[in-house]
């Protein structure tokens, strides 16, 4: 018989919390209208989440300031500023900019 406990887990260590993954539910709704942007996003570009990085990106600032989430660099998680196209889709390089 193993003494790993019932399920072979180990019961004498103490479990670590992932170090994203986990963190508070929005019970008070505060990101709800980011969130079904997004997922509606999700839902109409079938499943291609790539198209939907902006409702993403700003579910995440909301989750942010919310304080449902840590405060992190977005760059951190995967979005980078891009200088071809703003937040609101408009094209920001200029034509002298580009390499040649």
């Amino acid at each position: 018989m193993s003494s790993g406990g019932a399920f072979g887990g180990n019961r004498g260590l103490r479990p670590v919390p992932p170090e994203k993954g986990i963190f508070p539910l929005d019970h008070m709704h505060l990101c709800d209208l980011d969130k079904k942007e997004y997922l509606n996003c999700l839902k109409t570009a079938g499943n291609k989440s790539e198209i939907c990085r902006e409702f993403s990106k700003k579910y995440l600032q909301c989750r942010m300031e919310k304080n449902l989430m840590a405060k992190q660099d977005l760059a951190e998680l995967g979005f980078k500023e891009s200088n071809a196209e703003t937040p609101g889709g408009n094209i920001t390089e200029r034509i002298g900019d580009r390499d040649q």
